[in-house]
């Protein structure tokens, strides 16, 4: 199976991946977590700064990340697209011819839980943007591409990283 999480920054994605990784039904499961302090150190805008040679490279990443049969990852098209909608040194007309590319990718992922920010403090890691108002921007932003852009299966998460374990194995099994 190919299944992605997505949401805003700081919202357990990366941590979800490396507590399921641990769980039997993963063992055999490539995981692709975070990499923005390497993209950040190959001289890749992120964020509000990011531009569509970045945000080219970031959905490079999702498209290799399908060509796996059994792959988890952190993030997804729809986290890369919101990112490339609110990224302000990029035309309209490449947000949105942007967009309609990633969203090619859309019916590869067979699973898509997206987690909630709701009760979440925002961690700074020293790459991510810490900006409350912009975190928020960008889980409106995938809300808004989930709802126009709808994964064949689609599922909310929230709670402790445990709750969100049981479940991701549970609409699994």
């Amino acid at each position: 199976m190919k299944i992605g999480l997505c949401g805003t920054m700081s919202v357990g994605k990366t941590t979800l991946v490396k507590a399921l990784s641990k769980t039997d039904k993963f063992k055999k499961y490539k995981t692709a977590t975070e990499r923005s302090k390497y993209l950040k150190d190959l001289g890749i805008p992120l964020n509000t700064d990011s531009t569509i040679n970045g945000q080219l490279v970031f959905l490079a990443e999702r498209s290799s990340e399908l060509l796996h049969n059994n792959i988890l990852t952190d993030r997804t098209i729809w986290d890369v697209s919101a990112f490339t909608m609110l990224a302000k040194s990029i035309d309209l007309t490449s947000k949105s011819q942007f967009v309609n590319i990633a969203m090619l990718l859309k019916d590869q992922y067979d699973v898509v839980f997206y987690i909630e920010p709701v009760g979440v403090e925002m961690e700074d890691n020293g790459v991510r943007e810490t900006n409350l108002e912009y975190r928020a921007d960008i889980n409106q932003e995938i809300l808004r591409l989930l709802t126009l852009y709808s994964p064949k299966k689609l599922v909310i998460l929230h709670g402790s990283t445990e709750d969100r374990v049981k479940k991701v194995l549970d609409t699994l099994n």
